[in-house]
């Protein structure tokens, strides 16, 4: 029997779909770890935690609105780029990194868990889980929507899936790397033809080949600079900006490292600094900024000579392969994701206050404009690539 909750879900979905403001419609989901909690510079577990959750935004409408929520196992350890949706937002790729202790209570473990969640039923389900081996980290579809690459943390390489309408199946593993260099973020080229996954403990990016299904490592690695950790594609061009993050482990300034993928030898091209720990990374789907949420030293507790009060989003323009930055505005603590709307005029930024705080983007300055509340602490987001 369908509960209250469950219809209002169901008719605030509905409506999503039908909106008129929505000539096409765009989404964005995100992870949402319930196991744990932040306080005073510590995330701990939570005594017998609610499960987690994904929450399915609604971005063609200002401010942004939650249209569903559902049970989906996530994690806080891995790149925020924890989800992932085909390009006609059918399906959400959920990864989850961690679980509770099932011999410890109050403990969490790592978990291999990748959810595939139906985008389109009124309300959206769950349809697929799969163990991806190692620690599920992150996770992207290519432009095709028939391939998705999922980072496994722990055992060096990763995990392959075929995708074709809503079915997923698993098709293999790539090794990469020896277990220890903690493989997390993989990305497309805008031909599919060619991946990059970052490696965050021997601070290189691998270059794999694609073929189809077949995925191979080709032993080449782009050096990058210390831990990189999220990374995405440029809509426009041949060109991958990833961010690093291992000075500000020890409270100093971090990078941005833009990565020309169009000669014979891939490379980076240019690097700009940003805000200690900048975790959170995304492109805007028109191509001209990127945007990089950093802790800043909000992670840290407030006896520490490293802590401070708030988070930083800076805002960079994007020509080519060089940044500039453009401007920047204080965000809440221990910030995790980004989500853009298509206009790129609206950001979604995940903050371990249990929400999404929301800014508007002219250009020019960024004006903060509320938040959305999700119930546990977010730490994975995403909108269909363009």
């Amino acid at each position: 029997m369908m509960t209250r909750r469950s219809r209002a879900t169901a008719a605030a979905f509905a409506l999503l779909l039908l909106a008129p403001s929505a000539g096409r419609a765009q989404i964005a989901v995100s992870s949402n770890d319930h196991k744990t909690s932040w306080a005073r510079g510590l995330i701990t577990p939570v005594p017998n935690p609610a499960p987690d959750t994904a929450t399915i935004i609604d971005m063609n409408v200002f401010p942004p609105r939650i249209v569903a929520t559902l049970e989906v196992p996530g994690g806080v350890s891995g790149p925020p780029q924890a989800v992932a949706i085909t390009p006609d937002e059918a399906v959400a790729l959920v990864t989850s990194s961690s679980k509770p202790d099932p011999t410890s209570p109050g403990r969490v473990v790592n978990n291999d868990v990748l959810t595939v969640i139906d985008l389109q039923a009124k309300p959206p389900v769950v349809i697929a889980t799969f163990h991806t081996g190692g620690q599920a980290g992150g996770v992207s579809i290519n432009r095709a929507g028939t391939l998705a690459l999922v980072a496994t943390r722990t055992d060096g390489g990763v995990s392959v899936f075929s995708i074709s309408g809503k079915r997923v199946t698993p098709v293999g593993k790539v090794p990469i790397c020896s277990d220890d260099c903690h493989p997390a973020m993989p990305v497309f080229t805008p031909d599919g033809r060619t991946a990059l996954v970052t490696r965050f403990n021997d601070h290189k990016v691998a270059i794999l080949s694609v073929d189809g299904t077949k995925v191979e490592y080709t032993a080449r690695d782009i050096s990058a600079n210390l831990k990189p950790y999220p990374m995405e594609m440029s809509p426009k061009s041949a060109v991958a900006v990833v961010s690093n993050v291992g000075n500000g482990l020890v409270g100093g300034a971090d990078t941005l490292s833009v990565l020309d993928l169009t000669g014979r030898l891939p490379r980076v091209a240019s690097t700009v600094s940003v805000r200690p720990l900048p975790e959170g990374m995304s492109i805007s789907p028109d191509g001209n900024f990127v945007a990089a949420a950093s802790m800043n030293g909000s992670n840290s507790p407030p006896t520490s000579p490293l802590f401070n009060d708030y988070g930083v989003l800076q805002i960079f323009r994007m020509r080519g392969t060089t940044l500039t930055p453009v401007t920047e505005a204080p965000i809440g603590h221990w910030c995790e994701g980004i989500a853009w709307n298509r206009k790129s005029d609206t950001l979604l930024v995940q903050c371990a206050e249990q929400e999404l705080q929301i800014f508007r983007f002219d250009g020019r300055t960024l004006v903060a404009s509320g938040a959305l509340k999700v119930g546990g602490v977010p730490t994975g987001i995403r909108i269909a690539q363009p």
